[in-house]
């Protein structure tokens, strides 16, 4: 066996004895409470309807690009469709990316330079965080919506300064205080970043009002939540646009995406705006779920409104079986390893959405309270 061959088994062993080796599943039949699928967009028939009925009228019948969007791969269509998403989040300009793992690296690897500054929340995207690695700029994390640890490292900063938070955090589902985290930002002379993936669709466009859009640097949009679909957008000024079309690597050595998958992110923008009751509902099946859980001081439901709720279960074998439980009753809820979290953090990760059923939340949480009354 050659060298690189055993340092790959030795890798996956130790992965197998920590009990947190990863592996592919097929899909299954079980009822969705893992998926990011928020508002059934995914499977939604009405906006499959609309995205043929879109590509049927545009006269365009490409399968795919072709090429980067410097080469062969831009249209007036994706160009069209930025404005008009930019529009939409009141922001001046918009770039689309592949993914929102694209956009983040795109953006995190290409603009602080050496001499800067990145500050991030502890529990930050990992694309934020591959894209932070792959810049030459000073990095720093502040313990999670701890606004004294932020300070202390606004403090620490040198050259131009970028914070990066989620709006809705993905692990484990709460927000920041983003009103105070701007204020803080201001006062240093640094520039906020907000990854917005989690909360567009159950908070609206998002969690950011008015007053805060404009004083915020740049906001991450992914189209793979919420709106059913795939890629990501970059919102901020015209001046950051163009430097990402000149220097972010994820965006100019990539195929572009295809034009139905562009057609799909317009057509899921005009069902969105338009998608009050499942947006209601939504809203609905989390109080219902939070109401039923009895949130045990052992095992403790990490505080959150998202559609994220988390059972931190202390231990990856906890989390293992509960997880396996919940399954062989039905329902499809995963468990969250370390060291994707951290140890002593381990957990089921249960995200609701508009489509599921009363009866499948009432499950959910009997079952649930059931394991957490016998430990």
């Amino acid at each position: 066996m050659k060298s690189s061959e055993i340092f790959i088994k030795k890798k996956l062993e130790e992965r197998h004895l920590a009990g947190n080796y990863r592996s592919l599943r097929p899909q299954n039949i079980l009822a969705d409470f893992c998926s990011n699928d928020y508002l059934g967009f995914a499977r939604s028939v009405v906006l499959k309807n609309k995205i043929n009925d879109e590509i049927n009228s545009s006269g365009i019948v490409a399968n795919g690009s072709g090429g980067s969007r410097l080469l062969s791969g831009n249209t007036a269509y994706v160009e069209d469709l930025e404005r008009h998403i930019a529009a939409i989040h009141k922001s001046p300009a918009g770039l689309i990316f592949n993914s929102g793992y694209d956009a983040n690296l795109g953006l995190f690897s290409s603009l602080p330079q050496r001499g800067d500054t990145i500050i991030t929340d502890e529990l930050i995207h990992a694309s934020i965080i591959d894209g932070a690695r792959l810049s030459f700029a000073n990095r720093y994390t502040f313990r999670h919506n701890d606004l004294q640890s932020l300070e202390a490292k606004l403090k620490q900063a040198k050259g131009n300064c970028y914070v990066a938070v989620e709006s809705v955090y993905s692990m484990d589902g709460d927000t920041p205080l983003l009103p105070e985290i701007l204020g803080l930002t201001d006062k240093y002379n640094a520039h906020l970043i907000v990854d917005e993936a989690h909360a567009v669709g159950l908070y609206g466009l998002g969690l950011l009002n008015d007053d805060m859009q404009n004083r915020v640097f740049a906001r991450l949009v992914t189209f793979g939540k919420a709106l059913g679909c795939h890629g990501a957008i970059i919102l901020g000024s015209e001046l950051l646009r163009e430097y990402l079309v000149n220097f972010a690597r994820s965006f100019i050595y990539t195929t572009a995406t295809s034009f139905h998958q562009i057609a799909s992110v317009k057509m899921a923008y005009e069902l969105l705006l338009e998608s009050e009751n499942e947006v209601q509902q939504l809203r609905n099946n989390i109080r219902s779920f939070k109401q039923k859980i009895k949130n045990s001081g052992k095992y403790p439901l990490i505080e959150s409104d998202s559609a994220i709720q988390c059972i931190v279960l202390k231990n990856n074998q906890n989390a293992k079986a509960v997880a396996a439980g919940l399954q062989n009753v039905g329902l499809d809820v995963r468990p969250i390893l370390s060291p994707t979290v951290p140890a002593g953090s381990e957990r089921i990760r249960i995200c609701l959405h508009s489509f599921n059923t009363a009866k499948e939340i009432t499950l959910l949480a009997d079952s649930i309270n059931e394991f957490t009354d016998a430990h």
